[in-house]
């Protein structure tokens, strides 16, 4: 048996790195979510590339997690006022986010080259 040339790299390390899912060294994204049109090391076409928006919901269900357990552990601890909460959740909920999308983004680019998912078009 021979072995390939060419080993794919884990699509979970290479989509948190946010790089190619075939060659796991070109950039998969032009900017901060812009999916590249082509990888710049192996020349892997990534129009197939469409995650939809399920790194959002993996997200907002992640996040809202860790914030509303820290929420209720301040809470808890130093019963501060509301605005206090508000002004500590808030740009951490958004941070949090903002932080996460491109390597959630990237891991789901890079499952589906692995399992070669595609839109369905009418023919």
């Amino acid at each position: 048996m021979t072995q390939p040339s060419h080993r794919t790299p884990s699509p979970f390390i290479a989509g948190l790195m946010c790089r190619c899912p075939r060659c796991g060294e070109g950039p998969v994204f032009r900017g901060y979510l812009k999916v590249a049109s082509r990888c710049e090391s192996c020349d892997l076409d990534l129009e197939f590339a469409d995650s939809g928006d399920g790194p959002a919901v993996f997200i907002i269900f992640i996040v809202g997690f860790i914030i509303m357990a820290l929420a209720l552990m301040v809470d808890n601890l130093f019963h501060p006022p509301v605005m206090v909460h508000l002004m500590l959740w808030l740009p951490a909920t958004v941070i949090l986010c903002l932080a996460m999308l491109p390597p959630f983004k990237g891991v789901m680019i890079a499952l589906q080259y692995q399992h070669d998912a595609r839109e369905t078009r009418p023919d």
